[in-house]
């Protein structure tokens, strides 16, 4: 039974079957009851987006928000099943524009998946050796700069290879980003595969298509995405991104080694143009000659159909509130393109959310948008077709839910993955690091617009899904000895500076050689900042250009005593304690379930 075929209901992207959810149920029943190898059963949970925890006899579930979009009874849904199955009484939101729930018991995945799909949202192939969630830009549709609206060619790209052979097995995990516009708000660079939009001349005719990069990722070998092709017409893209993951899943030297399995060795080892004829001598092959039916595939909505009519008066803030306001205007407020409507960025601590803020954000949906919004790479939440009058009323509401706070994409606003709280290959808490740095940023009440641009991003081990390469200031877990003994450990990060994402193009932060125990990184933040402040050689000198004017060895000599391991004594405990934490800390690093 088809629960959701087809269609283009808002938030309804994936076709959802029925017999998936009564598989599932039956194959964990099996392994519960002893009578399946845990093996042959983590394969089969991944395709359904559930993973296993660092915790015994807990599990991870990933809802896939296609290129970030949802829908307010999607959220109402998600408040549900928090409510009643997640024990922490959060989701989380991701750097991939998913949203996480953790803690909860195997017996419970049936019941969540099926109550999430009675609102249109899938978890298949969230995680696994697949494409993994198509995002997007949260702006497509609405940006002034943007060609043309992306969403219907993401829908068709989700659309035509969800449940497709080609992947079902493939080295790794394959990551796809569509952007907007040239600024690239989906950061493409870091993708195995990604689209920008572009529209070109052809035969005299306006036609629509993307330019595509290749090859790009974080984690080990980090590496900015290759071109691929300078522009390919909405007609082509489906076929020419199957020759790359065609490429890709017969590149058996891949498996050998999962450590190094993603497409970007394979780019990165041949070369850009080596590469290029690859996927031109692919083309070449019997499979090419019939093409995709794209127009059959699109994902079409029409958002602007259901916004809210423009009201007659604009509701002002009242005079105490009037300068916290405008505030949040300057950093979370956009203007669209149509005229009179505006997006509002909601920055999301953490990116979690509980069962108050989904329902709340439901609503707000539903009263003062078109009752839909997307999730963003920043882990945040963009709020669409907002008329301009009406967002004293929006911070209003958020204020009601304790999301009114201004600095969206700003220094405030840091990004950090579960680290220990949940993930088997978590070194650190980086979700107690976030929230540190968070709290030490904000004492140091930072009114400099440069400064304020500055982005802070925590990762709980290397693999970088806090995107920590690309941050400003970027921290990675890690563990060093005690000064004084073999037999302890102490919490730390390593520091990255200089990482940026901007118009199309990434780069890497420089690696420092100074590591930190993981209690003094907020002290590494505000000295960073204070010689920066201090040293730079004016105010539109931004702090990446900066760090790399001075270099590392500058910024390294700023922590020399904070480098220094402490001594295991009764003074030094709480160094010995990561944060958040209550026991001395112990380096416990299970295997990984992405790449099984």
């Amino acid at each position: 039974m088809i629960i959701t075929p087809q269609t283009d209901a808002p938030g309804r992207v994936i076709p959802i079957l029925e017999s998936e959810f009564d598989d599932f149920e039956s194959e964990a029943g099996e392994f519960l009851d002893g009578n399946r190898e845990e093996a042959t059963f983590i394969g089969f949970r991944l395709k359904q987006g559930v993973y296993g925890q660092r915790q015994p006899d807990r599990q991870m579930m990933r809802i896939k928000f296609p290129f970030g979009a949802f829908t307010a009874d999607q959220f109402d849904a998600l408040a549900d099943v928090t409510e009643q199955y997640i024990p922490l009484r959060k989701g989380h939101v991701t750097t991939r524009q998913n949203i996480q729930f953790h803690h909860f018991k195997l017996t419970d995945a049936g019941p969540i998946l099926r109550r999430i799909a009675e609102s249109g949202l899938s978890t298949r192939e969230a995680c696994g050796n697949t494409v993994r969630n198509v995002t997007g830009d949260p702006y497509a549709g609405v940006r002034a700069d943007e060609p043309f609206d992306i969403s219907p060619y993401a829908g068709a790209f989700v659309r035509y290879w969800v449940r497709n052979p080609i992947t079902q097995l493939l080295p790794r995990k394959f990551k796809v980003a569509f952007t907007g516009s040239a600024q690239d708000e989906a950061i493409t660079g870091i993708h195995d595969l990604g689209f920008i939009p572009e529209i070109r001349d052809v035969d005299g005719v306006p036609t629509r298509g993307f330019r595509m990069v290749a090859g790009g990722g974080l984690a080990i070998m980090a590496r900015d995405a290759v071109m691929l092709r300078e522009w390919v017409s909405v007609d082509e893209y489906l076929r020419v991104s199957e020759a790359v993951l065609r490429i890709f899943n017969a590149a058996d030297e891949l498996r050998k080694n999962r450590a190094k399995a993603r497409i970007k060795f394979l780019v990165h080892r041949v070369g850009e143009a080596a590469f290029q004829q690859m996927v031109d001598e692919e083309l070449q092959k019997p499979w090419a000659s019939e093409r995709p039916d794209t127009n059959a595939l699109l994902f079409i909505d029409d958002e602007e159909a259901a916004a809210p009519p423009l009201p007659a008066e604009r509701a002002e803030p009242a005079p105490a509130d009037r300068a916290t306001f405008e505030r949040f205007v300057a950093t979370n407020v956009r203007p669209q393109r149509q005229a009179g409507y505006c997006t509002v960025e909601v920055k999301v601590p953490q990116g979690d959310l509980t069962p108050e803020h989904f329902r709340g954000i439901a609503q707000i949906m539903r009263t003062f948008a078109s009752g839909r919004a997307r999730t963003s790479v920043n882990q945040n939440i963009v709020l669409r077709w907002i008329p301009e009058a009406h967002v004293y009323l929006v911070w209003s509401a958020l204020r009601e839910l304790g999301l009114h706070e201004a600095g969206a994409q700003e220094i405030t606003d840091v990004v950090s993955c579960p680290g220990t709280d949940s993930c088997k290959l978590g070194i650190t808490c980086s979700m107690g690091l976030n929230r540190a740095i968070s709290a030490k940023v904000q004492t140091l009440d930072i009114v400099d617009p440069a400064t304020r641009r500055m982005r802070i991003n925590v990762s709980g081990c290397p693999n970088s899904c806090g995107q920590h390469h690309i941050g400003s200031i970027g921290f990675h877990g890690a563990a060093i000895k005690a000064a004084n003994t073999d037999e302890r450990q102490v919490p730390a990060y390593h520091i990255f500076v200089g990482g940026a994402r901007a118009n199309g193009r990434i780069r890497i932060g420089d690696l420092l050689k100074t590591r930190v125990p993981a209690k003094r990184a907020p002290e590494v933040v505000e000295r960073f900042i204070a010689h920066y402040q201090a040293e730079r050689l004016g105010p539109d000198e931004e702090f990446n250009a900066f760090a790399q004017r001075v270099g590392t060895k500058q910024l390294e000599a700023l922590l020399t005593d904070l480098a220094l391991p402490p001594e295991f004594s009764l003074e030094a405990m709480n160094e010995f304690i990561d944060w958040e934490r209550e026991g001395l800390y112990v380096l416990e690093r299970g295997e990984g379930e992405c790449a099984i």
